[in-house]
């Protein structure tokens, strides 16, 4: 059981998190005189309103919306959940992949509207290969390289950029699909340009499992909205709000924000927070600080 005064913005699942004994189930700008440990889901935290805070403990890998230098600055430590997720969230990449390029969202649709039974020849559309394809990893980190694995199964060609090095326009353009994994930053942001978008040859396949703000969306909808390419996205730029243009398009599968979406990933993560914590209370070197 912790020692330390916890509060966190949600309960999280899994067995883990009983081990903390009582938590505060707060909203993180509420504020929080005596709370030494904070648990988000990355949301912004208002170091004001926590006088006595030592620990941020962040429920994802990414933690783009906490201001670290804040929190350096206050003596605060940051903490994440990196490496649990990596499987759950390349799993993910791979089933938009085929989703999208294979029609399934469309074709479930088809049979379920009964149209099958009475207007067969109206299925939809041919779908495209996977196996065989292209694909272009945007960001070769634990994500990306464990999609890398799984597309090897499929006899895939696999090409790779570590963020945005000098090849991503190349890449671009030479790809049938194109998968991104890099983290949220300055220079990350808004990396997949209009004129980027652009470059990806008419059919391509963008999948999105990072972050929204890494693709100009207003660009991409308008892309989608041509048909010129496809697109399986689990991230936008202001969730939950999903642009409205999207939500009729055949050529795009929309997820909720379920790269991690499994059972068991949930609890590792869970347990992952806890470790962080219960570091903090034992005045141990925290597992996964990131400042």
């Amino acid at each position: 059981m912790s020692s330390v005064n916890v509060r966190a913005t949600r309960v999280l699942p899994g067995p883990a998190w009983g081990e903390l004994g009582p938590v505060e189930i707060a909203p993180a700008d509420e504020p929080g005189p005596d709370v030494e440990a904070l648990v988000v889901t990355n949301e912004p935290v208002d170091l004001s309103r926590y006088p006595s805070l030592r620990l941020i403990a962040n429920y994802g890998v990414g933690y783009d919306r906490v201001d670290v230098a804040a929190a350096s600055a206050h003596g605060v430590a940051v903490s994440n959940t990196p490496g649990v997720l990596d499987a759950a969230t390349a799993d993910l990449a791979i089933a938009l992949m085929l989703a999208v390029r294979r029609g399934v969202v469309a074709g479930d649709r088809f049979v379920r509207s009964g149209a099958w039974a009475t207007h067969w020849s109206e299925a939809p559309s041919l779908g495209s290969d996977v196996s065989g394809a292209t694909l272009g990893i945007v960001g070769l980190g634990r994500i990306g390289s464990a999609v890398a694995r799984r597309a090897a199964a499929f006899d895939m060609r696999v090409v790779s950029v570590r963020r945005s090095d000098g090849d991503l326009d190349a890449l671009l353009r030479e790809c049938d699909i194109v998968s991104l994994h890099v983290p949220l930053s300055d220079e990350t942001r808004g990396l997949i340009t209009r004129e980027r978008l652009a470059l990806l040859r008419d059919g391509a396949t963008l999948v999105n499992t990072a972050r929204g703000d890494v693709v100009d969306e207003a660009a991409l909808v308008a892309e989608l909205v041509a048909g010129r390419i496809s697109a399986g996205l689990d991230v936008f730029v202001h969730e939950p709000d999903v642009p409205r243009e999207l939500l009729g398009l055949p050529n795009v599968v929309l997820t909720p924000h379920i790269g991690s979406g499994t059972v068991e990933t949930r609890a590792a993560m869970t347990r992952v927070v806890v470790d962080n914590v219960l570091a903090l209370a034992h005045g141990e070197a925290l597992p996964t600080r990131v400042n």
